[in-house]
């Protein structure tokens, strides 16, 4: 937590009240899992298609299933008695992953067409989609000066081939299944999560999770340069994960935001290179740089227009993006030496 005072979320569950989270054995999922554990929420399933002993987290006394939910018969199975359904379950990962494997993220559409229609057949009251700021139009996003993305700049669609397009086409199912069937159903817009509990390497890893890796590696390796992705100068805002739950939270049990996209993310914006000049002060070290012009870099600049969530709920994301490296570093470091000793760590 970041030390501010958070305005209580009103919701209306009971404690037992059965919450499934798909997605669970990933990042933010496995997040959301333990966030709810926390709140006193006893009744949780997570749900993962990865076998369990390669989950992010496993959260005590939550019900863990791996289960695939791009297959119908496993949606229907996860969500029977569900009192609200959190969709994060997704073939996702950095720029390196979503630009290679656009078939892969396409294919993420089947779970939530699946698991959007079991809970509906199964009566839950809730359902969340965790949708992306690779929604956005992409013409709008070619200056690294770029101006914050506002909720409307979705449209004209342009989204961001592969990834963007399954989330732009997911969010239009959840709108029309509370127009033509009354499921309640919330979308958040993320941008760009990090924190601890994340991809650090293997390929799936975003960019404040790659930095610190490689800044990791040239103090353990005494080569003390650093490779990055594109010229530097691309811009983009990054959300700190207890951001990113409790803003779930909140969007999720917010009767003005039904079947209304969101952002969720930071408005600080900041450059590569100034992320990598970001890490090299939290470790102390200064690196020689290069430049792989050729890497996946995605758009030229990317930021979170957080006038509507102000609006709406009076409250943004407000972890400092130093604050949340702090301990982004820190963790992956300890993740680094465990690694290194041959301890089990966070892959992908």
């Amino acid at each position: 937590m970041n030390g501010t005072t958070r305005p209580r979320v009103e919701r209306d569950l009971r404690s037992d009240d059965l919450i499934v989270v798909a997605g669970a054995g990933g990042f933010i999922g496995g997040s959301l899992v333990r966030y709810f554990a926390e709140q006193g929420y006893t009744n949780l399933r997570a749900i993962d298609r990865k076998p369990l002993p390669e989950w992010y987290q496993r959260v005590p006394g939550a019900e863990s299933l791996c289960l695939d939910l791009s297959e119908k018969e496993s949606a229907i199975a996860a969500v029977q008695g569900a009192v609200e359904v959190y969709n994060l379950a997704a073939d996702m990962g950095g720029m390196g992953f979503i630009e290679r494997f656009r078939v892969e993220c396409l294919r993420s559409i089947l779970v939530n067409t699946h698991l959007i229609e079991a809970a509906y057949r199964a009566g839950a009251r809730r359902y969340f989609f965790s949708s992306s700021a690779c929604a956005y139009n992409t013409d709008l996003q070619k200056d690294p000066q770029v101006r914050a993305l506002k909720e409307s700049d979705a449209y004209p669609a342009m989204a961001e081939r592969g990834y963007g397009w399954e989330k732009l086409m997911s969010e239009m199912f959840c709108q029309e299944y509370w127009a033509e069937r009354g499921l309640e159903t919330h979308i958040a817009r993320f941008h760009n999560i990090y924190g601890p509990h994340g991809t650090w390497f293997g390929g799936r890893e975003k960019a404040p999770a790659a930095m610190c890796r490689k800044v990791l590696e040239a103090q353990d390796t005494g080569d003390f340069r650093i490779e990055i992705w594109g010229d530097g100068t691309q811009t983009r805002s990054f959300c700190f994960i207890d951001d990113c739950t409790y803003g779930i939270d909140r969007i999720m049990h917010c009767d003005e935001l039904i079947a209304t996209p969101i952002n969720l993310g930071s408005s600080e914006l900041i450059s590569i290179n100034d992320l990598v000049s970001m890490v090299e002060s939290i470790a102390g070290v200064e690196l020689e740089r290069s430049y792989d012009l050729d890497a996946p870099k995605g758009v030229a600049g990317r930021n979170s227009d957080n006038t509507f969530i102000q609006q709406v709920l009076g409250w943004e994301p407000s972890t400092s993006l130093r604050e949340g490296m702090e301990k982004t570093y820190a963790w992956i470091g300890q993740q680094y030496a465990d690694r290194k000793a041959g301890r089990r760590v966070v892959t992908d």
